[in-house]
């Protein structure tokens, strides 16, 4: 039987391994999963042998902590790679770890397919570099991915980002606005703070503030918070009462939201470039500690932090970072767009653009075949 070890290791990467997973046991049902990953991998019908997806390394502190765990299982995944002998590595995201993953399996003589790699496009090409001299096979995300790798003499394959098989609304226009009572009459705005705690202590203040000036200017404003399912909403509806603005908080169904607005007020990330699927003019906001923030400043060499903006190589959508982060700047510059039509069509036409560049659909089949492929598993 076919072997796959697979290594995923946070929550996004689960999410993206699974989803690999499942196509490819459409393809070939006799493959055996082993490795590391969550609880979606599990339900797929992997062989977990550790979770990660539960440790915090959000902070340098934290990364140093998990120093010795990291290195005790990196030993237990070579120990694996050697009794199994998988035909194939399946490296996803986790991009410290699974750098050294690859190397350990480049020494044992097993091909190597590496999804959302090291983003040398974003920091440090030398690891693009060290990817190529493992051999691993890498399944490109991004044009400028694909660049950089190449460039630096990868063996790589674009295959277009899986977020244009994913944005996709589940409700009509009609069935979100029955289903929610919502007004969407005038000027909508949709406020996306961020689904983790420290994004919401930092930017929903600022935000609120911004929708309370907002709607001082239109004549009508209604704005829409969609609740990520694991966020408790008493906090959100508490600190709503401090502003005059009224919001309508939904649970779930961000691209709904992202779909019925005129603009939308959100944290930098992933949103942002779903936004940009659905061609939704946005105002980026980007705020974390000083820290963490000079030490981006001196590794990162990219002269924007949205995604958009990153993807167009140049500004296409407003972006405020640190202490620009304030309720009237946010509504100055969203007040800016709104006010003038030609600027919305401006930015829904550069947002298309990105759509474009972001490849054809089916990326996730296109990965399970790479991997099959890679592996020398017969379809």
């Amino acid at each position: 039987m076919s072997k796959i070890m697979v290594v995923a290791g946070e929550a996004s990467g689960d999410m993206h391994a699974t989803k690999v997973i499942k196509e490819i046991k459409k393809l070939n049902p006799d493959v055996e999963f082993f490795g590391f990953g969550g609880q979606q991998m599990k339900q797929a019908g992997v062989e977990i042998l550790y979770d990660p997806t539960k440790l915090s390394t959000i902070g340098f502190a934290e990364a140093i902590k998990h120093l010795k765990l990291m290195y005790d299982k990196l030993n237990q995944l070579e120990e694996a790679m050697k009794e199994r002998k998988p035909d194939v590595v399946f490296l996803v995201d986790y991009s410290g770890f699974n750098m050294k993953v690859a190397k350990r399996a480049a020494k044992l003589g097993i091909p190597v397919v590496n999804y959302f790699a090291p983003s040398a496009w974003v920091w440090g090409k030398w690891r693009a570099k060290r990817m190529a001299k493992y051999g691993a096979k890498i399944a490109s995300v991004f044009p400028m991915e694909e660049k950089v790798y190449r460039k630096a003499g990868a063996d790589v394959e674009f295959v277009g980002h899986p977020l244009l098989d994913m944005v996709e609304p589940q409700l009509s226009y009609q069935e979100f606005k029955e289903e929610f009572k919502l007004d969407l009459t005038g000027k909508v705005i949709g406020l996306l703070p961020g689904s983790r705690q420290q994004e919401l202590d930092s930017l929903l203040g600022p935000m609120l503030e911004a929708a309370d000036i907002i709607s001082s200017h239109f004549s009508i404003t209604n704005f829409i918070l969609p609740v990520a399912e694991t966020i408790d909403q008493t906090k959100i509806k508490e600190k709503i009462k401090d502003y005059k603005v009224d919001v309508q908080l939904v649970t779930g169904h961000s691209y709904e939201v992202m779909e019925v607005t005129d603009l939308l007020l959100v944290a930098s990330g992933t949103a942002t470039l779903e936004a940009a699927c659905l061609q939704t003019p946005m105002v980026i906001a980007y705020q974390t500690s000083w820290s963490t923030y000079w030490l981006g400043k001196l590794l990162v060499k990219l002269p924007f932090i949205g995604l958009p903006n990153i993807i167009s190589e140049k500004e296409i959508v407003p972006e405020l970072l640190q202490n620009e982060v304030t309720g009237s700047n946010l509504a100055k510059e969203v007040i800016n767009i709104l006010d003038s039509e030609r600027k919305v069509n401006q930015i829904k036409k550069d947002l298309a653009n990105i759509k474009a560049k972001l490849g054809p659909k089916n990326a996730t089949k296109q990965v399970a075949r790479l991997v099959l492929d890679t592996g020398g598993i017969v379809i």
